[in-house]
């Protein structure tokens, strides 16, 4: 009986991280060095993604902060005072009025006070 060889499952498994690495440089290019490299930027893209969040959210307490300090308040007191007030808008959201329409979050801020 002849002997099996999986030749072609070994073949697809290794053009497939050739594959995932293309545009890497040098000889990260060759299967070892690939797999390695492949392994740590999935480590970094799984952490980053999480990350990013973190980072998103004090941009946009910075830019709040800033916006309502122009009112002549504190980004904690303005909190405070959404949560009172009942308004439910979140972060995202009134970082991107204090930058793209001064106007509005001017009037958020005064229904605040």
């Amino acid at each position: 009986m002849p002997r099996a060889i999986s030749k072609v499952a070994s073949h697809r498994r290794r053009k497939k991280i050739i594959k995932a690495a293309k545009g890497y440089r040098g000889g990260r290019k060759l299967l070892r060095s690939a797999k390695e490299t492949l392994h740590r930027a999935w480590v970094y893209q799984y952490r980053d993604r999480r990350t990013k969040r973190r980072q998103l959210r004090r941009l946009w307490i910075t830019r709040i902060n800033a916006a309502v300090r122009n009112h002549g308040m504190s980004y904690s007191t303005f909190v405070a005072g959404l949560k009172e007030k009942n308004i439910a808008l979140d972060r995202k959201i009134l970082a991107d009025l204090a930058v793209r329409d001064p106007a509005a979050f001017e009037k958020v801020v005064q229904s605040v006070k």
